[in-house]
């Protein structure tokens, strides 16, 4: 199945780049010395790769504007995956979500013009 929406195209890859990530974070902690409060600012970088792959795929899809894609797509992610963390675990929104938004948004947009200038 081919998802044309460049949006959906974006979420879609972008969640599934973070699964793959918090797969790695667990098995970092689970199989290492690792503690839990060093993953947490591993997180950060973890969301920044997938905005950034799911802004790729994003811009790719898209013909022009690879950078506006990746961007929104980065604001769509963030919201998402706070109100999946709100709903979920009760979570709020504080200083984790900006920064979230603060790395989300640059990663999603870089990845948005890498990926509008990707050849097919």
């Amino acid at each position: 199945m081919r998802i044309t929406s460049p949006i959906l195209s974006g979420i879609v890859s972008a969640f599934l780049w973070l699964c793959v990530g918090a797969v790695l974070a667990s098995l970092i902690v689970a199989m290492t010395d690792v503690s839990e409060e060093l993953i947490t600012t591993a997180t950060f970088f973890i969301h920044g790769i997938a905005s950034l792959f799911g802004g790729f795929s994003s811009g790719k899809r898209s013909v022009s504007k690879g950078w506006y894609h990746g961007a929104l797509l980065g604001i769509l992610y963030t919201a998402l995956v706070v109100l999946i963390g709100f709903l979920s675990f009760d979570a709020g929104i504080g200083k984790d979500t900006a920064v979230m938004l603060a790395v989300s948004i640059p990663a999603g947009a870089l990845g948005g013009m890498f990926g509008v200038n990707a050849k097919n």
